[in-house]
């Protein structure tokens, strides 16, 4: 056991340039254990930023998902989920190509279901893609935790869970973290937010 924190520690050392913020790299999403995401989202004390598609998976996946991100916002945390518009042109293709039974308007719905549980006041800040961004969301989804990244690029035809994910860690400016953060950010800034769509519908 302590040679091999040695020889980690080591091979950490010897990084430089883009490769020091690389932690670990996943075939798959599925390969990545629950305990890392679950260590990640309870452990994060600022940022928490799920810039998912769906985000369905989480609260297939994570035990007692909605009471975590409840004592998060409790602590003070920053939470909030980017999500693609279950109505939108890019969705209904996406549905298309991955021809799941469980399909991604549905996955979203379930998503914004869960999230409605936690109250619109002191809840989490949700916003959806907008149209002109929404193929760029769904091809690569971001997942913040204060300095560290969980980072998806979907593949053509597959779903999230079979596509392939890298764990960054923020060590520099500029880096492989802060591209994906802000591209992420990007998306969010020209989001809409929940109660904008709500407020459309409702008037429609």
């Amino acid at each position: 056991m302590l040679w091999s924190k040695v020889t980690r520690a080591a091979k950490d050392r010897g990084r430089s340039g883009a490769d020091s913020e690389m932690v670990h790299s996943y075939p798959y999403r599925s390969a990545c254990p629950s305990t890392v995401w679950g260590d990640l989202v309870s452990g994060a004390a600022r940022e928490l930023f799920f810039a998912g598609y769906t985000n369905y998976f989480l609260w297939t996946q994570q035990p007692a998902f909605g009471v975590t991100l409840r004592g998060r916002l409790e602590a003070g945390c920053r939470v909030r989920f980017l999500l693609g518009d279950p109505d939108g042109e890019v969705t209904r293709e996406r549905e298309r190509v991955e021809g799941a039974a469980l399909t991604v308007s549905t996955r979203i719905r379930i998503t914004l279901g869960e999230l409605a549980k936690l109250g619109p006041v002191g809840g989490p800040q949700v916003r959806f893609s907008g149209a002109d961004d929404a193929v760029n969301h769904v091809g690569l989804s971001v997942f913040r935790f204060d300095d560290d990244a969980l980072v998806t690029p979907h593949m053509a035809r597959t779903v999230g869970h079979d596509s392939p994910m890298f764990h960054l860690r923020r060590s520099e400016d500029g880096g492989m973290f802060d591209r994906f953060a802000d591209h992420a950010e990007e998306l969010w800034g020209r989001g809409v937010p929940l109660e904008d769509r709500s407020a459309d519908a409702a008037s429609g």
